[in-house]
């Protein structure tokens, strides 16, 4: 099979869909890579990288579209990027349909097989290519937050550590998954005031155990919810409902009572996010202010620190990558968790929370795939 891997085109997004190592691994299983020129470079991987790694560079990425059996990417594919994709050929990216309606519509009308990652599911239940860029967006979220806390950056100019005789920040993270638990563990260990909120009660347990008492969990009402979030320097929405759009926790009501300064910070916008004023920003233009409150929404966090995270979703995405292109579509058929993955194929939509989010009719993966 030939793979492509053109540059990622979002706004400031530095990651690749394929480091060199992860190259060399498809040519060791025999087949042709080809990456379009100048795709490493966010993360220090030059086209001598990945020629000395075996892949053939490609001077344009309508190139890698046009000559490609599977295309792999970061991001999900923009417009300029969809109408290039074609029956037949495979992506493999991250998608997040339930909020994005119009790549929705493109990537059904070309026909593509479409194989989101943040649906890949594993054994034990969990997500296994999401988890490794929830982990860094957990723990950018304190960063950034910290950061926009500042009063040059429109903050309310506190520092989350505190010093001694002045008390720290306290931090708020909505949902103790992945993200909150990398979010929860970067607070604390900055010595801010910490409470993860969450409506399993199995979960808090386990939280409350990994911290040793070093964070505080409650769980979610709209009582708890109001009394932390008012209490708050920055909020956390680290909320996911897989290959769904997130729940809305945050109403712009709840803002009045907020303190001018705080910061929300929402992990889940790729997913519409989980503050009711939420609308996504970019690298280039972070936040923005509704009633005092700072917003920070940036829908490609991960892609600030490309060089940690273009090689911690690598080390996720290819083993599944390599099932791909040495089966093809048989991969899905044998593959359960690699079939849950399956959002697009052949213009129907196949996953469940997509199709109802959307208003669409829901295709079941098998069906369309013996079809």
């Amino acid at each position: 099979m030939r793979v492509g891997c053109p540059k990622e085109i979002k706004n400031h997004e530095y990651r690749v869909g394929l480091t060199p190592g992860s190259v060399r691994e498809y040519v060791a299983h025999g087949h042709e890579v080809l990456v379009e020129t100048g795709a490493g470079g966010g993360i220090g991987a030059d086209d001598n990288a990945y020629r000395a790694a075996g892949a053939a560079i490609a001077a344009t990425a309508a190139d890698v579209f046009a000559k490609s059996d599977m295309i792999v990417k970061v991001k999900e594919p923009q417009p300029n990027e969809w109408v290039q994709l074609r029956e037949g050929q495979i992506l493999y990216t991250y998608l997040h349909l339930a909020p994005d309606p119009e790549q929705t519509k493109g990537l059904i009308g070309s026909g593509v097989t479409a194989i989101a990652y943040e649906t890949v599911t594993d054994d034990r239940g969990g997500l296994p290519l999401l988890a490794p860029m929830s982990e860094v967006a957990g723990r950018l979220s304190i960063q950034a937050g910290a950061t926009a806390l500042q009063k040059a950056n429109g903050g309310r100019g506190v520092l989350l550590g505190g010093v001694p005789g002045v008390p720290p920040g306290k931090v708020t993270v909505l949902g103790g998954g992945v993200v909150g638990l990398h979010a929860a563990r970067m607070a604390a260990g900055l010595g801010a005031d910490v409470t993860i909120i969450d409506r399993s009660i199995p979960r808090l347990r386990q939280l409350d155990d990994l911290f040793g008492g070093r964070i505080h969990t409650r769980y979610s009402t709209v009582e708890a919810l109001e009394e932390e979030c008012f209490s708050a320097d920055i909020i956390v929405g680290a909320v996911l409902i897989p290959g769904a759009a997130a729940p809305k926790l945050v109403t712009r009501e709840m803002l009045s009572g907020m303190k001018k300064g705080a910061v929300l910070v929402d992990v889940a916008i790729d997913q519409g996010g989980c503050f009711e004023t939420s609308h996504a920003t970019t690298h280039a233009d972070p936040t923005y202010e509704i009633d005092g409150v700072i917003h920070y929404c940036v829908a490609n966090m991960p892609g600030a620190v490309p060089v940690t995270s273009a090689h911690a979703l690598n080390n996720a995405t290819l083993h599944y990558g390599l099932q791909l292109a040495d089966k093809g579509l048989k991969a899905l058929v044998d593959d359960q968790h690699l079939r849950n993955g399956l959002n697009i194929h052949k213009g129907r939509i196949t996953n469940r929370a997509v199709a109802e989010a959307l208003g669409y009719e829901m295709s079941e993966p098998k069906s369309v795939l013996a079809a």
